[in-house]
């Protein structure tokens, strides 16, 4: 019965797909015939067929691009499954992100900034002088999401050549950050050990692009945030409504804002804290 030959407008009717979608799917290698005519160019499905071309169609109702469906029909059993996970944890953190944009928006357009502001408990923290490992970049908004994991994952390994850390990562914005703007920004990793780290940069030849400084004792106004927040332009409510915060209790800038990442990012959910966006103040 699986053998049986099914021209390409009763398969498009069993599979619940039109002819040209089906056109469009062999042209990709999704879902090739199992025959064509040499003469007429007609295609010919098999019987068999229909459960993976009724799979396709499942899976482009969760909106997967057509590469990544070919890898899930590809593959097999668990496989399969795991490559559906992974798609839909990428889905639920853009559509947690892409809900924390519109909330943004929808408070940014209304002029109801000041309510926005009180979802966020903004506190404050001595933090102690401290010695960095040291990585600037000018970069645009649209660069962060690559460019910071990957700069901390440099100053981690340097760290931990260096006696280990000494606080969690942060990355400093000396200057407007946006889709135009391109900082700089400053990624910075704490160390035990001042002189190892100096040691261990100068050994690395990489002295112009990672370096050594010492981070005053500072006092910190802070907002925590879930991770699905910590995105460009949402983000920004955030920094707002710890300025807010300054502002109301008559302190002052002692330095430029930044973002202070104190839980593991790749195994965070999107609503779970893992960054406080912060201010130093005095």
């Amino acid at each position: 019965m699986d053998g049986e030959l099914l021209t390409i407008g009763a398969f498009a009717a069993r599979a619940r797909l039109s002819a040209k979608a089906l056109r469009l799917y062999d042209r990709l290698g999704l879902l090739t015939p199992a025959h064509v005519d040499e003469v007429s160019g007609y295609r010919y499905y098999r019987v068999g067929q229909v459960e993976r071309a009724r799979l396709v169609v499942l899976l482009r109702r969760l909106d997967m691009p057509l590469a990544r469906i070919a890898e899930v029909v590809e593959a097999e059993g668990s496989a399969a499954a795991s490559l559906l996970g992974a798609y839909w944890d990428d889905a639920e953190e853009r559509f947690a992100s892409q809900r924390a944009l519109a909330a943004y928006l929808r408070g940014r357009l209304s002029g109801r900034s000041s309510q926005m502001y009180e979802k966020f408990v903004v506190e404050t923290v001595e933090v102690p002088e401290r010695v960095v490992l040291t990585e600037t970049r000018h970069v645009l908004a649209t660069e962060l999401p690559v460019w910071i994991p990957a700069s901390l994952g440099r100053l981690e390994e340097g760290a931990r050549a260096c006696g280990g850390f000494d606080g969690p990562p942060f990355v400093v914005y000396y200057a407007e950050v946006s889709t135009e703007s391109d900082g700089p920004v400053e990624a910075c990793v704490p160390v035990a050990d001042a002189d190892a780290a100096r040691a261990w940069v100068q050994a690395q030849g990489r002295a112009r692009e990672i370096k050594v400084r010492v981070e005053p004792a500072q006092r910190l106004a802070y907002a925590r945030i879930p991770k699905a927040q910590v995105a460009y332009p949402q983000i920004h409510v955030a920094f707002e409504a710890v300025e807010a915060w300054i502002a109301e209790r008559g302190l002052s800038y002692d330095g430029p804002c930044r973002e202070v990442y104190f839980a593991d990012w790749d195994a965070a959910g999107p609503e779970d804290p893992v960054c406080d966006v912060a201010f130093p103040v005095k």
